[in-house]
């Protein structure tokens, strides 16, 4: 038999080219279409991770790398100290604590120009790790302590989660102290008007060495002739009436006429209030109800 013989006799082994072929076109589309849909939701992850690297704001701790175009001899990689300053080649000390990456890559880029060094600067700053330092999460938590960075723009309410949330005995409002441009920062913030009304301007991104502390819950005190005299946590807008039900009401002995509150003024002097039903009590009040004369 001929070569050419044995060719034609023999299966010849199926190709890529030849699969390709088979693919109805419908498939193919198909296929290059979950592709292109694949690069695309890539590209626009690679750009939220860049927008949220932006947006993150320097502090003490956080390890860096800086690059300049066409200066190679520029690039370093330094940790921003603890007054937020790093050593830079030819300008020195510059401070970029409390920066968001893009202003502290203007700042360099003004200190290069401004002595002369580079006509031009285009300065890029990446972030390779968030700082070292923590956020103190402390008081009525759940579990009080630090707690690292998990992200560059976690909020008051995420930390506040990873603690535990707000103990029973916890107060309604939260204080969040730390630095912010150089500036001490101390904030007061109402968790629950905060989630209810939907004002997210409260819940600020947090820095590394930033404290919230959240107090114990306001309260107030019952003695006398009621049913189960003692503290009781202060809600909001409580009156006396809203008092003497958590109390269990006047008992058998005691009269309304009787009832008497002892509070404390801004000047620390003690003042006897005679209350009506629905006046409001307030913080730390003593609520004295006596017993009926007859």
């Amino acid at each position: 038999m001929s070569a050419a013989a044995r060719r034609l006799a023999s299966p010849r082994t199926p190709t890529l080219h030849d699969a390709e072929a088979q693919l109805p076109m419908s498939t193919m589309r198909q296929t290059i279409k979950a592709v292109l849909l694949a690069l695309l939701l890539a590209l626009l992850g690679n750009a939220g991770a860049q927008e949220k690297q932006a947006d993150y704001q320097l502090g003490p701790g956080d390890a860096i790398r800086i690059g300049v175009f066409q200066n190679p001899e520029l690039s370093l990689e330094s940790r921003v100290s603890e007054s937020g300053t790093i050593t830079y080649p030819l300008i020195g000390a510059v401070a970029i604590g409390g920066l968001s990456i893009g202003a502290a890559e203007q700042t360099i880029a003004a200190g290069l120009k401004a002595g002369g060094f580079v006509k031009e600067p285009q300065v890029n700053i990446m972030l390779v790790q968030i700082r070292g330092s923590q956020v103190s999460v402390l008081g009525q938590v759940g579990r009080p302590g630090r707690f690292p960075l998990e992200t560059a723009n976690t909020r008051v309410t995420e930390m506040l989660a990873t603690a535990g949330g707000i103990a029973p005995g916890g107060a309604d409002t939260l204080i969040l102290t730390g630095i912010r441009n150089g500036k001490p920062l101390r904030m007061e913030i109402d968790v629950p008007a905060m989630l209810m009304n939907g004002n997210s301007r409260d819940d600020i991104v947090v820095q590394g060495g930033d404290i919230i502390y959240v107090h114990r819950a306001p309260q107030f005190y019952i003695h006398g002739e009621v049913q189960r005299p003692g503290s009781y946590r202060l809600e909001r807008d409580m009156t006396l009436r809203h008092a003497l039900a958590h109390s269990g009401g006047i008992s058998l002995r005691g009269t309304e006429r009787g009832i008497r509150i002892h509070r404390r003024e801004a000047d620390g002097r003690i003042a006897i209030v005679e209350p009506e039903q629905d006046d409001t009590i307030k913080t730390d009040d003593i609520i004295h109800v006596r017993e009926a004369l007859f």
